[in-house]
């Protein structure tokens, strides 16, 4: 029931992730044009691509990656036994939910109080420039606590619960 809700949002996730990425190379080429083509170098186009690859990070790590696909240093935990891997990553999980937890009534604080500036060239206000912050750290937080409930996402390296040694 619960995947039937998800895969939409995830694939929702990744239109919007795309969309970003075509917004960065359409302001690139457009730049380029401008600048070489007819001597005209705008601002525009390089704020404008900034600040779609500053939601496009965020947002991608917010939403479209996956559990298995994040980059994780395991020198201790790839060592260990699968037990000793849940306990570390339950560790981590704990340590993310509360340092980013801590961190996030200053973020909101700050965030917020960027509505009185506005960018140079788009004037879009900083608040909402970087509002995109603040659902990152609420999903990375949500995330966590998914991973405390559930466990880890399975070591590509683990076996498959239904094989048997060999």
């Amino acid at each position: 029931m619960l995947d039937r809700v998800l895969r939409p949002l995830h694939r929702f996730a990744e239109g919007v992730a795309a969309l970003l990425l075509a917004v960065i190379f359409v302001a690139f080429i457009v730049q380029i044009v401008l600048r070489y083509a007819f001597n005209w170098p705008v601002g525009w186009t390089s704020e404008l691509s900034l600040a779609a690859w500053l939601w496009l990070v965020l947002w991608g790590a917010a939403f479209v990656l996956k559990d298995d696909e994040e980059i994780r240093i395991d020198l201790i935990a790839g060592r260990g036994s699968r037990r000793t891997r849940r306990v570390i990553g339950a560790i981590g999980a704990v340590g993310v939910i509360v340092l980013f937890g801590m961190s996030l009534p200053a973020s909101w604080s700050y965030v917020t109080f960027m509505k009185v500036e506005k960018s140079a060239t788009l004037g879009v206000r900083m608040d909402v420039m970087y509002s995109i912050y603040l659902v990152f750290v609420v999903a990375l937080i949500a995330r966590s606590l998914r991973q405390l409930v559930r466990g880890p996402a399975p070591d590509r390296s683990d076996p498959p619960a239904n094989s048997s040694a060999l």
